[in-house]
């Protein structure tokens, strides 16, 4: 099913479009295929709240004008019927009679209507004689006329299919518009935490001179207007750091982020991205923040911690979650002791060991590296794994007590990365610095090194508060809470 609409058959969809098109011109001659306007009184759902437990064969001398869908079709002699769905996936039967629309009515919905037609009716709110809720109908009107006929409904879309369609996807399958609702619940809650906490929400560019604030391949363009190379921003901390040098205490975004890079069940190179800051906070409050808003979104979509996800398994997001060293947990996992002042040569063994494929000038990718192999996959349950090294984040401040380390964390999720959290540099010399140590990186080829950005120095010079910092993917937060894959928690992602 998944590669329904590419495969199918050649010379029977341009007949069955051909059809259509010929009941369009029908329809358009004996009034309007597609009018602006319809007479509805009530929604679907309207209805089937109104009534939701009324006896079998009952009229309730109620009139509406509904307009849904049409999901099913039974057609006979005297008596049709008609499934109309509304786009909430709630649905009604409409039942027209010879006596109550009159022949003429009859005939021309059994030879104009098709599934997939959005149509309008107007009647008795009645129960069936098998007790369906249903309306009698006294008149119809084409809502709008659909040329392409629907998918199979009893066949089952592939992943592929949906993403592709999502159109369709959201039509014919309960799961897909149910995802939609929980996004949308999810950024409520979120907003809703922040404005409890008072944080400021504002908006940055998405186009900069300059791309910064994560180690990431960007997306180039070009502005005609200005004349110059422009970039789709990678991340929006720069901007908010700005914004807080400016006296925005606690302020935050949640918007779109481009990285140039691999597309994977994880990975979608457009994604929604939350970042947060927190003047006179450190990457411990940030964390403590960080739980808080995917615990809250959790019960205020699912009313638990314990979240159901597709599968069946549990995702267990209650507790307090555990925060772990890196160099620590990487130690005891491969079995010898990993630290700041271990040797590059010896890393590049233990890499070369266990079959790691990196050639790399920082020390702090091979520790990365090597975690990764040896712990991610077993953080199923929420984690923080704290204290990265120095050289690996260049936006970081340096831990307080350990040399070689800085106050970073990962916050880990049924084995992938969720969030990031940092207790932010606001030294300008130093950061001068660093950004000095990732252009020596870029003209060394790295495409992933950050470039100098004379403007944010400056702004930094102005004197930024001590200062906590994170950011969250919200695709990657949706899989956590409903075990979908990033396509399917993104309405329309891109696609090859």
């Amino acid at each position: 099913m998944s590669d329904q609409l590419e495969h199918e058959d050649e010379q029977d969809l341009p007949e069955q479009i051909a059809i259509r098109l010929e009941k369009r011109e029908r329809l358009n001659k004996l009034n309007d295929a597609y009018p602006v306007a319809l007479p509805i009184t009530h929604s679907i759902g309207d209805v089937r709240t109104a009534h939701p437990d009324l006896d079998v064969d009952v009229s309730t001398d109620e009139f509406v004008g509904i307009a849904g869908r049409v999901m099913f079709q039974r057609n006979t002699g005297k008596l049709c019927f008609a499934t109309l769905q509304a786009g909430d996936g709630q649905r009604i039967q409409a039942m027209l009679s010879l006596d109550k629309v009159g022949e003429e009515q009859l005939e021309l919905f059994k030879e104009l209507v098709d599934l997939g037609d959005h149509l309008f009716v107007e009647g008795e709110v009645i129960t069936s004689k098998r007790g369906e809720l249903s309306i009698l109908v006294n008149s119809w009107k084409m809502a709008a006329k659909t040329i392409r006929p629907m998918p199979n409904l009893h066949n089952e879309l592939g992943e592929e299919f949906r993403v592709r369609h999502r159109y369709l996807d959201l039509i014919v399958r309960d799961r897909a518009r149910e995802v939609v609702k929980i996004r949308a619940q999810v950024m409520a809650s979120l907003r809703k935490t922040f404005t409890e906490d008072r944080f400021l929400e504002i908006e940055t560019p998405m186009l900069q001179t300059i791309h910064g604030g994560a180690s990431a391949r960007p997306f180039k363009t070009h502005s005609n207007a200005f004349d110059t190379e422009l970039f789709l921003r990678i991340a929006p901390e720069l901007f908010l750091k700005r914004a807080v040098v400016g006296g925005i205490d606690r302020v935050y975004e949640i918007n779109r982020n481009f990285r140039n890079e691999g597309a994977d069940r994880t990975h979608s190179p457009e994604f929604a991205m939350l970042e947060a800051y927190e003047a006179y906070g450190d990457y411990n409050s940030i964390a403590d923040l960080t739980q808080k808003l995917i615990q809250n979104a959790a019960m205020d979509v699912f009313g638990t911690h314990q979240v159901v996800l597709e599968d069946g398994t549990i995702n267990d997001l209650g507790g307090e979650w555990p925060r772990i060293s890196m160099f620590e947990s990487l130690s005891e996992a491969c079995g010898q002791t990993i630290t700041p002042e271990t040797p590059i040569e010896d890393l590049k063994k233990l890499a070369k060991s266990v079959d790691i494929d990196i050639e790399h000038p920082l020390h702090g990718k091979y520790v990365e590296e090597l975690w990764e192999h040896f712990v991610k996959d077993t953080l199923v349950t929420p984690t923080f794994v704290i204290d990265f090294p120095v050289d690996t984040s260049p936006l970081t401040r340096n831990h307080r007590s350990k040399p070689g380390v800085v106050e970073k964390w990962d916050l880990y999720i049924r084995g992938y990365e969720q969030a990031t959290g940092y207790s932010e540099l606001v030294d300008p010399v130093v950061q001068r610095e660093r950004f000095v140590e990732q252009v020596t990186l870029a003209a060394a080829g790295d495409p992933e090194a950050m470039k100098l950005d004379e403007d944010f120095l400056k702004a930094l010079e102005f004197g930024m508060p001590p200062s906590g910092g994170m950011g969250m993917g919200i695709d990657r937060l949706l899989m956590s809470l409903t075990g979908l894959g990033i396509r399917e928690t993104i309405m329309f992602p891109l696609v090859k």
